[in-house]
């Protein structure tokens, strides 16, 4: 197996990746050597790429299968576009502040995990910038898996054994009951996993929570439940857990959906901001049957 050259991001997770070509890698070539990493570092950062689309989507299916939202939803063949995370609008021009569109980005600003409210999981997300401002627009991350290990034993026995509830419309509601409202928003129903995930390759737990989680499964009281869902991704972001990434054009970040939070950060709204983001489905050997409650 090829040494991989690393060095740390974080003294909790993540390491950059050094020399590497991703247009280079391939089922057999170096990835299996990355999906090792990712396994025990949950997040990987490559610097200098500038991949076209199609390098950025044969990556992303060396994972797994991509994940299409709009056809999830509709349950039909629908062909896959890259989502692009920015406030430029298809005619080049900026979103307003009170575009609904800006506000979901907005909302992408609390704590979360993508995808926890489909009927398929995340496994990992793929971004990589196109457009920068001149300064903000960085994306922080935290681990849950060193998060949940870390965790003092009386908020840990709020979750051990019980499943967390997750709702897109949730999360939106705290930046804009419009929003929330959206059929975008709501075309999901309210989806419930284990609290805990298992790494199948590591056997390291990480707690398997989002903005979007609003209940623990079993709890008497909705409200202590919303509570130590807030008490716990406080406890796992403080300032000295997270890893905040100032991107420059041409970074590649990928991370493990089942342990990292992330989040974006504000930047100037009427500057460009771009990045393209892929996600790819958990699968069962990605720990996801053990998920199902």
């Amino acid at each position: 197996m090829t040494k991989v050259m690393t060095k740390p991001l974080h003294n909790h997770f993540g390491v950059e990746v050094e020399g590497i070509d991703l247009k280079t890698v391939t089922a057999d070539n170096l990835f299996p050597e990355l999906r090792l990493l990712f396994e025990q570092h949950s997040m990987l950062l490559f610097r200098e790429q500038n991949i076209d689309e199609n390098t950025h989507i044969r990556i992303a299916e060396l994972f797994g299968p991509l994940e299409n939202r709009d056809a999830m939803a509709e349950n039909k063949d629908i062909p896959f576009e890259i989502p692009r995370v920015s406030n430029i609008k298809s005619d080049g021009t900026l979103l307003t502040e009170q575009d609904l569109r800006l506000l979901d980005l907005q909302a992408n600003m609390l704590w979360h995990t993508d995808s926890t409210f489909l009927p398929i999981p995340a496994l990992v997300n793929i971004l990589t910038a196109r457009v920068i401002p001149s300064s903000g627009g960085a994306t922080e991350f935290a681990s849950t898996r060193r998060g949940w290990a870390d965790m003092p034993a009386s908020l840990k026995t709020q979750f051990e054994g019980h499943g967390l509830w997750h709702r897109l419309s949730h999360s939106r509601a705290r930046i804009n009951p419009e929003l929330a409202a959206s059929h975008t928003m709501t075309r999901w129903p309210d989806r419930c996993w284990k609290s805990l995930w298992r790494n199948p390759v590591t056997g390291e737990d990480a707690l398997y929570i989002a903005s979007h989680a609003f209940a623990i499964d079993g709890h008497d009281s909705p409200d202590q439940g919303a509570s130590a869902i807030d008490d716990a991704i406080d406890f796992m972001t403080t300032p000295e857990r997270v890893y905040a990434h100032q991107w420059a054009v041409g970074d590649v970040l990928l991370w493990d959906e089942r342990a990292v939070l992330h989040r974006g950060t504000p930047w100037p709204y009427e500057e460009k901001r771009a990045l393209d983001s892929i996600c790819v489905s958990a699968t069962e050997a990605d720990g996801l049957t053990e998920m199902r409650l």
